[in-house]
């Protein structure tokens, strides 16, 4: 979800809701205790410079059962970040600590927020060595004569 969806969404409830999709929720009290740009820069396998950024925003609960975020205060620390940082709309992040720290990407559904898990992928599929339909028996690693890297697997 990108950013400027996200604050839409804002704009039509009054206290924003987070759901996991295990059917759990971000307990009511929950805080957005940081915002910030990611801004990562990173080589795939197949050897292609790539830049991704992505605006997160850390959720975070403790025993002030009575706090609740409204909208208007997030929408407030959103235009902040904004003007401080002069991001552009780009792909929100959650950050929300289960039994370990969790990114997440946003959808929206039934009215919540969902945080959805994100996954890791191969962005070199058609130079690496491992087919899209055939992934190894094994975890051992195995080495092919040429393939994504240069001549074998990373």
């Amino acid at each position: 979800m990108k950013l400027s969806t996200f604050k839409q969404y804002l704009g039509h409830v009054s206290l924003p809701v987070f759901d996991l999709r295990n059917g759990s929720s971000v307990p009511a009290h929950y805080h957005i205790t940081e915002v910030w740009l990611v801004t990562k820069q990173f080589i795939d396998c197949g050897g292609v410079m790539r830049i991704s950024e992505k605006v997160t925003f850390q959720l975070w609960y403790s025993t002030d059962l009575d706090h609740r975020l409204t909208s208007k205060k997030l929408l407030n620390i959103i235009w902040l970040y904004e003007d401080r940082i002069h991001i552009r709309d780009l792909d929100v992040q959650i950050e929300y600590q289960s039994d370990t720290i969790w990114l997440y990407d946003v959808d929206r559904i039934n009215g919540a927020f969902v945080l959805v898990p994100t996954k890791t992928d191969c962005l070199a599929k058609d130079s690496c060595w491992i087919s899209q339909d055939k992934q190894p028996l094994t975890s051992d690693l195995m080495w092919w004569g040429s393939g994504c890297c240069g001549g074998g697997c990373c």
